[in-house]
């Protein structure tokens, strides 16, 4: 019998997890009540969101990790052929490609790279992703061997890039797979050329010069 409750508690978990991915994706965070989340789930209870994850923000935390965990583990295959490499393309394609990789597996329709763009322009559920992403070693491995090809760049500018960086990786992906689930045109034939992509421009973006502001300018600021 509790193996039985186990399985089932399982199931509906999953079902809920599913659910509020494609919603949250469809239709932003703050738009998707529990309920609904509860009826798309297919759960006559109302209060099933509430009584299997608790808060909204432990929700988005359990379908972060589904999608984390596989993209980690690609990463970290990644990161051992790219460790010892001072090639800054060696570890952006660390940061790309564990990412397009795995939605290539997920088919089509998906919601992933939609949900996490909706995740990411939330302030507080960005901190508690980030914080969390940041405790898995093959990313913070990949981090690592990133900062130190770009020593000779202030670290302001790293840090301005970096965030540039995330912003092309999520939307792009987010794109795609709103092309790919609506049947529109792409721009690249596939996810492993859209990594390509993604790997010149971010690459591209790192190594950029860094204009002086004029002394004038400097003191405005």
């Amino acid at each position: 019998m509790t193996d039985a409750r186990t399985v089932r508690s399982a199931g509906t978990r999953e079902a809920i997890i599913t659910a509020a991915e494609r919603l949250y994706a469809e239709h932003g965070l703050v738009a998707v009540s529990n309920r609904q989340i509860s009826e798309a789930a297919g759960q006559g209870n109302v209060a099933a969101v509430g009584y299997h994850f608790g808060t909204r923000a432990d929700l988005v935390r359990a379908i972060m990790r589904k999608h984390s965990e596989a993209i980690e583990e690609i990463r970290q295959r990644m990161v051992a052929e790219a460790r010892g490499s001072e090639e800054v393309r060696d570890w952006v394609a660390c940061l790309v490609r564990p990412a397009t990789e795995h939605l290539a597996t997920l088919g089509v329709p998906s919601w992933y790279a939609r949900f996490a763009v909706q995740v990411m322009t939330d302030p507080v559920l960005r901190a508690i992703v980030t914080d969390e992403a940041l405790t898995r070693e093959p990313l913070r491995e990949t981090l690592y061997g990133l900062g130190g090809c770009l020593d000779a760049l202030p670290a302001e500018v790293r840090a301005e890039r970096g965030d540039m960086a995330r912003q092309l990786i999520t939307h792009t992906c987010a794109e795609r797979e709103r092309a790919l689930t609506e049947g529109t045109s792409t721009r690249q034939p596939s996810w492993d050329d859209t990594a390509g992509a993604l790997t010149d421009a971010i690459t591209g973006l790192l190594l950029a010069p860094v204009t002086r502001r004029s002394p004038a300018e400097e003191a405005r600021t």
